[in-house]
Formats: structure tokens, C-alpha cells, sequence
């Protein structure tokens, strides 16, 4: 059953996460913009980790089921889970109204395919429009602004991920 959008959002616990900052051989990152998220809002691929799965394998598939991409090897995970908070109009409403936001490891990708590799249909429920690579430093900025110090620590961290190769 749904919380009120009014629920203490300090008594809801984060939902545990992973989130994938796929570099290609140009040291650029693939980023997406959400079907069910009007405007022009871009993220990294990022989703829940199953019951008893752990995070690296998450963390794969979650890339290979959101974007169809199989060919990518892991180079690097954040140190730290880092969480984010949903905003109060999403609180109640994001995840059946049980989760407060995430609680999200890290990890970045080589990407070893072509970009004909990518499939945004490859899943039964799309969750992505349209894709692009972008500087790992403008990230932030692309990012909703609830997601944005987040976005910032994870390009403090991965920047020397992000050179050609």
C-alpha cells in the first residue's frame, strides 16, 4: 500500500542500488534520457539489486537490461555507498511509497563494444528514449537536480577513467 507524500521521509530506509558510468574508448560515458521523465533529463544506467545478488553483478545486469549492452568490463567501484533522497513530491509515490531514495554502489565500465551494440529495446519494459556520450564532467549538469552532488562525487572519483584508451 502507498505511504501519504507526506511520510517522514527520515523513517523510510534507502533502497539499495547500483549505478553503472560506462566510459567508451574516447573516455566519454554513456548517458540516457527516462521514457517516463518529461524534459531533457539525462542519467547513467542505474537500478535495484535483487535479493542475495551482489552489487558487480547487479551492476552488469542492470547495463545489459537497460541499454542491451553485454560487451563492457569493470575497471572500478565507488569506495563508499552514496545515497541521494527522492524529492518530498516524489516521496510516497517512487518505489510503491517504501523508500526514502537510494543507497547506490558505483561502478565504472570499459565499454568493449560498438555503439551498434546498444539496444534501448533490448528490455521487455524500456526504461530509456534516446542515449548519447557526453564528458564525464558535464554529467552534472544533464542530471535532475536531486541526483546533481551525487553526480559531482562520481566524477571526483572516476575522473581518471575518463581518457581515451
Amino acid at each position: 500500500m502507498p505511504r501519504s507524500p507526506r511520510a517522514d521521509p527520515t523513517t523510510l530506509p534507502y533502497r539499495r542500488g547500483v549505478g553503472i558510468v560506462l566510459f567508451n574508448r574516447e573516455g566519454h560515458v554513456f548517458v540516457a534520457t527516462r521514457i517516463d521523465t518529461p524534459g531533457d533529463a539525462w542519467q547513467m544506467p542505474q537500478g535495484g539489486i535483487d535479493r542475495g545478488e551482489r552489487p558487480r553483478n547487479a551492476a552488469l545486469r542492470e547495463l545489459a537490461e537497460e541499454t542491451g549492452i553485454r560487451q563492457a568490463e569493470i575497471l572500478a567501484e565507488s569506495r563508499e555507498w552514496i545515497p541521494y533522497d527522492l524529492p518530498k513530491h516524489l516521496i510516497g509515490k517512487a518505489w510503491r511509497g517504501r523508500f526514502r531514495g537510494q543507497l547506490q554502489k558505483w561502478f565504472a565500465l570499459a565499454f568493449t563494444g560498438e555503439d551498434a551494440d546498444i539496444d534501448l529495446r533490448a528490455s521487455k519494459h524500456p526504461e530509456f528514449s534516446r542515449w548519447r556520450w557526453v564528458p564525464l564532467a558535464e554529467t552534472p549538469s544533464l542530471i535532475v537536480p536531486f541526483k546533481r552532488t551525487l553526480y559531482q562525487r562520481l566524477v571526483e572519483e572516476f575522473a581518471p577513467y575518463a581518457v581515451p584508451r
